[in-house]
């Protein structure tokens, strides 16, 4: 057998071998951490098991490590540079999917975060932990908390940062919900592959999530279609991720994007 042959084989068995474990452990008590490979966010959301909770909108992902989510991380950077590049005092952000406010929290030493007007889009359970939170005094009194996109109010620069795994809209369509066109728009930790879009469960405790690792080129086409020109982007090594039940799709790569407004 050529070597080169030899060689495709040998990945081969491995890569049955990873898929066999993988399947296995997907039901017993301690699965991979991302498990299916499902065309859309529905389809994920059907297969969750009727024993577990189905998506982030539940009290239980609002526990989550809230400590660890409040320290700043090497992937982080970017994000400050570019919201310090873009401040300005009374600076309207809407942190999208920012549960409890955890960037504003792990930013406070490193920018000056009072100077923006900043507010949290979540979900209603997470928004109902934030404002019981903050009313206890265990938030800072800076963070706005809201369910509704039509009550933000204007907006000049949406930040989502581990925003789009989870959402169960296209962005496209999150984005036109806004009261207006951000000049601005920074994404950080966006699951991206070469391949077709694929959408894994997630386990976070007892709750199954979607989590959508997106068409790399069919991600980045759409951002001229929404009216923006792509200003910086940036790899995350690190936060690479391989569906346990599935190896054979390969890892995801993790990439942040700044996006302008065309005007």
């Amino acid at each position: 057998m050529p070597f080169e042959s030899l060689r495709a084989f040998r990945r081969g068995v491995r890569l049955a071998k990873a898929t066999a474990r993988g399947r296995l452990r997907a039901h017993t008590r301690n699965p991979p951490s991302l498990v299916g490979a499902f065309p859309d966010y529905a389809s994920a959301m059907t297969a969750v098991p009727k024993n577990r909770i189905r998506g982030c909108d539940n009290e239980e992902v609002a526990e989550v490590p809230f400590e660890l989510m409040c320290q700043v991380t090497l992937w982080d950077y970017p994000v400050i540079h570019w919201l310090n590049l873009s401040r300005r005092k009374g600076l309207r952000l809407v942190d999208a999917g920012g549960h409890l406010g955890t960037k504003y929290i792990a930013f406070e030493p490193l920018l000056p975060v009072t100077e923006f007007d900043w507010t949290v889009y979540d979900l209603p359970a997470i928004v109902e932990a934030g404002r019981n939170r903050q009313k206890a005094g265990a938030l800072p009194a800076g963070i706005g908390f809201e369910s509704d996109l039509g009550r933000v109010g204007p907006v000049d620069l949406l930040l989502g940062s581990g925003l789009l795994q989870y959402l169960d809209i296209p962005f496209a369509e999150l984005v036109a919900r806004l009261p207006n066109r951000p000049e601005r728009i920074v994404l950080n930790k966006v699951a991206t592959r070469e391949g077709p879009t694929v959408v894994a469960l997630e386990r976070v405790g007892n709750a199954r999530m979607p989590y959508q690792i997106r068409n790399r080129a069919a991600f980045e086409a759409g951002f001229a279609q929404m009216g923006y020109a792509l200003r910086d982007q940036w790899e995350i090594p690190p936060l690479s991720r391989v569906i346990g039940t599935h190896p054979a799709l390969g890892q995801s790569v993790s990439r942040g994007y700044v996006l302008d407004r065309i005007d």
